[in-house]
């Protein structure tokens, strides 16, 4: 047994193997994120809520700008890049947006004034896992709470696989998209 957080590579335990069987893979590949889960069969049926489903609240739009927000506070490219390649284009991103992500102010002209919100709503729970009373109100203005709690959801849950990409050092898959060059 190793103490370094790494992929587990196949063959895998029965119950890791049967858990994986159910996480989706991208071109027909198991992401290594997903590997690195395997180390702990309770973190894959546990740790990280799927809440990539159809049932969600939030419009596919919303989810991604904060997934792609709150990996990229972290400097998560691997989860960053993974989430562009396969959710950008159905999102419907503009190559400005995608960058945007990674670099922008939060009421930069790519985006409309909800889509502000959400982004300074995803800036607040990453810096300080709370809000400023000006985008608070903004938020609950904006969102059922069936939906806010979908977001801040969000933002824990993408902490955490940032964390444990960032801690695993993960490369960025080969399909996967990279971080913009700094402005």
């Amino acid at each position: 047994m190793t103490n370094i957080l790494s992929p587990v590579e196949p063959p895998y335990e029965a119950e890791a193997a049967a858990l994986l069987e159910s996480y989706p893979r991208v071109q027909g590949h198991l992401l290594s994120l997903f590997r690195t889960f395997a180390n702990s069969t309770r973190f894959l049926r546990k740790g990280v809520p799927n809440l990539l489903d159809r049932e969600s609240p939030l419009p596919l739009r919303e989810r991604e700008i904060v997934i792609l927000r709150t990996t990229a506070h972290w400097r998560c490219e691997y989860e960053w890049g993974v989430h562009v390649t396969v959710f950008a284009e159905a999102a419907g991103f503009t190559p400005a947006q995608v960058a945007a992500t990674v670099q922008a102010d939060p009421q930069a002209a790519c985006w409309t004034g909800r889509e502000s919100t959400l982004l300074s709503v995803t800036d607040g729970l990453a810096a300080t896992g709370g809000l400023p009373d000006s985008v608070l109100q903004s938020f609950r203005d904006g969102w059922t709470v069936a939906q806010q709690l979908e977001v801040i959801a969000l933002c824990g849950t993408y902490h955490t696989v940032s964390q444990v990409a960032n801690v695993a050092r993960l490369s960025p898959e080969g399909f996967a998209a990279r971080f913009p060059d700094a402005a």
